[in-house]
């Protein structure tokens, strides 16, 4: 938890600014929505119990002696006004004391007494954690309410997926536009999508793009307080800093026990187990952390290979469905409670099996849309294989690209998938890069990598003849 340290970003707005809901900033004229919520000043508006904060405060004194005020309000994240506010208390009782003070009334350095010290011992017995100060449940759901994409559907304010920003997106995929439109008809109905197909058609990294169609900023919580559990939720490869490059900077008026980051992508595959939707224990720092299908909460979730789970496909998507319609999930503890946290993705399904050998009829009935994604159209498998020779530097002919598509894949009857262009081109790379040559997009080195991904029996007889 040491590494969750340090100041947050923020967009700027102007002082003073009245809250919105659930202690989020609300706008002010023509100006850009802030993202992070409002900073407590006082202990109250925490939300947290004092005996919590007052236990967070100890726990980091005992961990690093004498002091600076500074460092106190950086590792609990909490404002300057509410750690003097429990410091003052603790002075009062005799269990800190100021160790050192500078010029100015920032420039403190506190420490424990005895009584501190002896505190300190029966704060850590009950709990190790001394990271930021994580935030009440309550305002957890309030905060993902309302950075919800769900919303969209019912409120014309809100920006919607266009056709232009999935062409920008999807353009160069080989797709088809019957099937481009069909997507972002599902994208626009924000309920869960299904894609399915043959493995190697393209349905993983289709899916992973479309998170790339909402990049603005959420908060994410560092950790929530639920009933007397922590849960560690923000998980930096997770959930990363924004893309977009926009004015930031550092404000008192934000709470830094929230990091603004891009919508989050949580990938979950074919090593899913019943065990991983639950909280997990951490011994060592005395928290619980987030399932993976929490940690996506206003961003998306892609559930991979479905139906080669280690747990019925059936029984995953019951849970999620539900989840993804009631807005929570019921999360269990290790051998106790569970507990109702928000649940608030955009939900993609993907499976290189038949739907309806998977899922019974009343889990298809409420997965919105069931596209199919299959070999590509000539065209499009063309214009992917010019993508992917341009991304890897290399000049597509268009009498190579005629080899391809006519004689190695009609004559060996190989359906044109969209995994194939980015491999052949990384075998072309591959084989010139060891044998210390210029890579190039010709009849040989297009044979050699088709060889090597099929096989020496894949290729069509006579193949001396046709080069």
């Amino acid at each position: 938890m040491e590494a969750l340290t340090g100041a947050a970003a923020v967009y700027t707005a102007r002082d003073p600014v009245p809250e919105g809901p659930g202690g989020q900033l609300a706008p002010a004229d023509g100006e850009a929505v802030p993202v992070l919520p409002r900073q407590a000043r006082t202990l109250r508006d925490t939300g947290l119990e004092p005996r919590f904060v007052t236990a967070l405060v100890v726990k980091a004194m005992h961990a690093g002696g004498k002091t600076p005020l500074s460092v106190l309000t950086g590792r609990l994240r909490l404002s300057v006004s509410v750690v003097r506010e429990v410091l003052q208390g603790l002075i009062a009782a005799q269990q800190a004391e100021v160790a050192w003070s500078g010029d100015s009334d920032i420039d403190v350095h506190y420490q424990l007494t005895a009584f501190g010290q002896r505190a300190a011992a029966d704060y850590l017995a009950e709990s190790r954690y001394c990271g930021p100060a994580p935030v009440p449940l309550a305002h957890y759901r309030a905060v993902v309410e309302q950075q919800s994409l769900r919303l969209e559907v019912n409120d014309a304010a809100r920006a919607r997926v266009t056709p232009g920003e999935l062409r920008a997106v999807l353009g160069e995929d080989g797709l088809e536009p019957a099937v481009r439109e069909l997507i972002g008809a599902a994208l626009h109905s924000n309920r869960p999508l299904m894609l399915y197909g043959p493995s190697g058609s393209g349905k993983t990294t289709l899916a992973r793009k479309f998170a790339r169609l909402r990049q603005e900023p959420v908060a994410v919580p560092y950790a929530v307080l639920v009933k007397h559990e922590i849960v560690q939720l923000y998980d930096p490869a997770l959930h990363p800093a924004p893309l977009a490059n926009r004015r930031m900077e550092e404000r008192r008026s934000c709470d830094a026990r929230w990091a603004l980051c891009q919508r989050p992508l949580v990938h979950i595959g074919a090593e899913l187990t019943r065990d991983m939707l639950e909280l997990r224990a951490d011994p060592g720092s005395g928290v619980f952390h987030a399932p993976p299908h929490l940690s996506a909460n206003n961003g998306l979730l892609v559930v991979d290979d479905l139906g080669r789970q280690r747990m019925p496909a059936g029984e995953l998507l019951h849970r999620l469905l539900g989840a993804f319609e009631h807005g929570r999930d019921h999360v269990a503890v290790p051998g106790g409670p569970a507990h109702a946290l928000p649940f608030d993705v955009g939900l993609v399904l993907a499976t290189s099996l038949a739907p309806e050998s998977v899922l019974d009829e009343s889990c298809l009935r409420r997965i919105g849309y069931r596209i199919a994604i299959g070999p590509l159209g000539e065209a499009g498998y063309r214009a992917l294989v010019r993508r992917q020779a341009r991304l890897g530097r290399l000049e597509a002919d268009e009498a190579v690209l005629d080899y391809l598509v006519n004689e190695l894949h009609r004559r060996t009857r190989r359906p044109l998938l969209a995994a194939y262009p980015q491999e052949l081109v990384q075998r072309i790379h591959d084989f010139a890069g060891f044998a210390g040559r210029t890579p190039r997009f010709d009849v040989d080195s297009v044979t050699q990598a088709w060889s090597s991904l099929f096989g020496a029996g894949s290729l069509p007889l006579a193949m001396g003849d046709l080069r």
